[in-house]
């Protein structure tokens, strides 16, 4: 019968519905039910039992229904255990010993805390406190992600974020995000940066063996930390974080001389690559800088670079690579020299880039998500609770 089949999904499995009602006061739904098995199984010796204990109500909270709270009443059994001399209650499918909600209204919370806007949203909906929800929440997370366990895949990005300032130095803390190219998810977040705080936080992964690529942008402490626990891979440097080597020289240099005026239409033709700014703006911009050589003499480096990227073939960008860094042996300017002997020093990383295409953007992208749950979060930060 079709009403069969609509209790049975609105009932836990071996439940039998006995009565039900709907409370307007309250907005509740009242289902009574019972369990139909003729005998259970001790948990401690595992015997079969059908000697009756006693009985007990026990209401256990389940998923709403069209946003109307549900409130199962269940009339559970105590078998007596002959072996044992000791009475045990009767298990129910859905609902964990002890607790009085049911899983699928747990995995409801979830779902709740992923799709509302905030905390008290989730609250008022499933009529539970704020501690429930984060003990819950915490508990399907880790739940989803042993699901999820998997070896390390062929490719992966690391990138820090910026996850909070310390509560009492005010110093800022940073966390590392790795992320499964392939699978397109994040693989880990650990805290901090350095080696032994990521090699604690990723040794119970297996597969290590198994990573071709690591994309990193050029940071020492992480080309470290790659080449010691990835052994078998190739570093790829992230090609936006090379392009925006010279940036904050540029604006440095573009500050002496127009002051910090961040809605100056310069500032922008600065920091984008002249292949993409049309004619006349190359006009104007290049005949702007003719009254400044130094600024000049970085903004042509900095073209040189974007060039660079502009080249097809492993081979070539090597010969092209190597030509700029031998006309920057030449140059006086100070951020030129640093330049210089940071591209001698990640030339394995950058050209690395011309043999695989690969990029950090995937990883900046979870980034930004990340960023945008802080900001629906208004700041808050609370730390996970054991369930």
């Amino acid at each position: 019968m079709p009403g069969d089949n609509l209790i049975r999904g609105l009932l836990l499995p071996d439940l039998e519905l006995t009565s039900s009602f709907f409370r307007k006061d309250r907005g509740t739904n009242l289902l009574e039910a019972r369990k139909t098995s003729a005998m259970e199984v001790c948990p401690r010796c595992a015997t079969p039992s059908k000697t009756l204990y006693d009985r007990r109500l026990v209401r256990v909270r389940d998923a709403p229904i069209r946003d109307k709270a549900v409130t199962l009443t269940v009339l559970k059994r105590r078998f007596f255990c002959k072996p044992c001399q000791k009475p045990f209650t009767e298990p129910i499918a859905g609902v964990r010993k002890g607790c009085r909600t049911t899983e699928r209204y747990r995995r409801s919370v979830l779902w709740a805390c992923e799709n509302f806007s905030d905390l008290k949203s989730v609250r008022l909906a499933y009529r539970c406190s704020a501690g429930f929800i984060y003990r819950t929440l915490y508990h399907q997370l880790e739940l989803r992600r042993r699901q999820r366990l998997y070896p390390w895949p062929s490719t992966v990005g690391i990138d820090e974020h910026f996850f909070r300032r310390h509560p009492y130095f005010g110093t800022r803390e940073f966390v590392s995000v790795l992320v499964d190219f392939k699978g397109r998810r994040l693989m880990e977040v650990v805290n901090g940066r350095r080696s032994p705080e990521l090699k604690a936080g990723l040794d119970y992964i297996p597969g290590r063996q198994n990573v071709r690529f690591v994309v990193l942008d050029m940071s020492d402490g992480y080309k470290s930390f790659a080449k010691a626990f990835f052994p078998k891979a190739q570093l790829v440097a992230d090609k936006f974080h090379v392009l925006r080597l010279l940036s904050p020289h540029i604006n440095r240099r573009r500050r002496l001389i127009t002051g910090d005026v961040r809605t100056l239409g310069v500032r922008r033709l600065l920091l984008r690559s002249s292949f993409h700014l049309h004619h006349g703006q190359r006009f104007l911009l290049n005949r702007w800088l003719q009254a400044h050589p130094e600024l000049n003499e970085v903004y042509r480096v900095k073209e040189a670079m974007h060039s660079l990227y502009r080249v097809r073939g492993y081979l070539r960008a090597g010969r092209v690579l190597t030509r700029l860094t031998d006309e920057l042996a030449r140059t006086q300017l100070p951020e030129l020299k640093t330049l210089r002997r940071t591209l001698m020093k990640w030339r394995t990383e950058i050209l690395a880039y011309f043999a695989t295409g690969l990029t950090n953007g995937r990883t900046e992208g979870f980034n930004n998500k990340a960023k945008l749950v802080k900001r629906r979060a208004y700041g808050l930060f609370v730390t996970p609770v054991s369930s």
